[in-house]
């Protein structure tokens, strides 16, 4: 175990997986917050997470990143590190932009910038999990996917308590907007892409990974068109069907399920935490701060748990917590903003997130044949996102309609039909990664 963890292919995935952390809260939760203090609608903030749908949508070019050559740099780079490349450079370049826009005079021009940040920050994210998939071995994809969320939540740490931090301590007065302390911010999360994009360059390239070799006899640009469409789209999809036949749709439905508790409530958290009178280094520190040490605490445990007792065990445990630390939300809306209480509700939410979150990762990487590693683990991260966060771009209508806690009640009731498709996955599916 403790051999493993000092494998340098395990420090390097935990930098990668920074990288992919970093920029989901800026285009999702931290913006939320700051279009909500800029005075943007709550029904508005919900509608433009649907930005956050782009990484719910991935599996639509995952083939171009699985097989695709970039011109001039897959050829002194590799495949892998000239996508990772590509897509860290955009993504800083995003930030710094959003940074620079001030959403009470440019608010189409923020969210079309966040919507470039989220392209390519989901471009990032499967080429990071095909990377993590092809260049270990089966019984080290346990430790790579807890270090993988460590290195994520140590992100999300900066991107959320850290940006709020840092724009609470630029902030003239909070009484009033003012854009200076985000453009600030959003600066400063724009360098820090660069350890991600220094380990890209380091980092060595798989070996597994092939081209797709179009035969000479396949001539005309039709027929190669064809053949490419065969072998990187549809070879992916059909093996996947053929491995699990009819129960591929119940490992769709759990895939596509179960995050969906704690992705609705995501959407609107920061900005409840706003309406119910918590300020933002407050929001920083305890919400965003100690919730994220939380989150890498359960990260750990969960892919020590998942090395040590398999994945099903693991997988049915984060369902439970999921629907149930939901609950927590609705006494916070009861005892009003007491940020002892704050402190309890996060850390057993976060808890629990980080737990389930490193037994689900493990859990795809279970799912995926190493052929078709990028396209399949994106199919997998797609059906994830997909239904929740469509469902989350409503959560502004529904606390306008309905208030906070019947809105934390429906989001608790959404996760308890997961816990059946754990079960019934766990009976009649066979996932071996990692070995007991």
């Amino acid at each position: 175990m403790l051999h493993a963890c000092a494998d340098p292919r395990v420090f390097r995935i935990g930098l990668l997986g920074f990288s992919s952390g970093l920029p989901l809260l800026l285009v999702f939760g931290t913006l939320s917050f700051w279009l909500r203090e800029a005075g943007i609608d709550r029904t508005t903030i919900g509608l433009i997470s649907w930005v956050a749908l782009t990484y719910a949508l991935k599996v639509c070019w995952s083939p171009l990143v699985d097989q695709l050559q970039l011109p001039g740099l897959s050829r002194r780079l590799g495949r892998r590190r000239s996508w990772l490349l590509l897509s860290q450079s955009a993504i800083l370049l995003g930030l710094l932009g959003m940074g620079l826009t001030d959403p009470t005079q440019h608010l189409g021009l923020l969210v079309g910038l966040a919507l470039w940040v989220a392209l390519f920050s989901a471009t990032q994210d499967l080429v990071i999990d095909a990377y993590r998939i092809e260049i270990a071995e089966p019984e080290l994809q346990g430790i790579l996917a807890g270090i993988y969320t460590i290195g994520y939540r140590l992100a999300m740490l900066l991107a959320s308590g850290g940006a709020l931090g840092i724009a609470a301590w630029f902030d003239p007065d909070e009484a009033g907007y003012h854009h200076l302390p985000w453009a600030i911010t959003y600066a400063c999360m724009a360098a820090a892409m660069l350890p991600g994009l220094l380990t890209s360059w380091w980092a060595p390239e798989p070996t597994i990974t092939r081209p797709v070799n179009v035969p000479v006899a396949v001539q005309s640009r039709l027929h190669r068109l064809h053949f490419w469409l065969v072998a990187a789209v549809w070879r992916p999809f059909a093996d996947f069907i053929r491995r699990y036949g009819g129960l591929a749709v119940l490992v769709l439905a759990l895939i596509a399920s179960y995050r969906i508790s704690d992705i609705v409530l995501g959407v609107i958290a920061n900005v409840f935490y706003h309406d119910i009178g918590f300020s933002k280094a407050e929001i920083a520190w305890v919400a965003k701060g100690f919730g994220v040490y939380m989150t890498i605490l359960g990260g750990l445990l969960g892919g020590i748990a998942v090395y040590r007792l398999g994945v099903m065990p693991m997988l049915l445990l984060g369902a439970i917590l999921a629907a149930a630390t939901n609950l927590l939300f609705l006494l916070l809306t009861q005892i009003g903003p007491d940020v002892w209480w704050l402190v309890a509700v996060v850390g057993m939410d976060n808890l629990s997130a980080g737990l389930a979150s490193a037994a689900f990762i493990a859990y795809l990487s279970a799912l995926t044949n190493i052929a078709y590693s990028a396209t399949q683990y994106a199919l997998f991260s797609s059906l994830m996102l997909l239904l929740p966060k469509f469902l989350g771009g409503f959560s502004g209508m529904i606390v306008d309609q309905s208030g906070y806690p019947e809105f934390f009640i429906f989001t608790t009731g959404l996760g308890l039909p997961v816990i059946g498709l754990v079960l019934l996955a766990w009976r009649y599916t066979r996932v071996t990664l990692p070995p007991r």
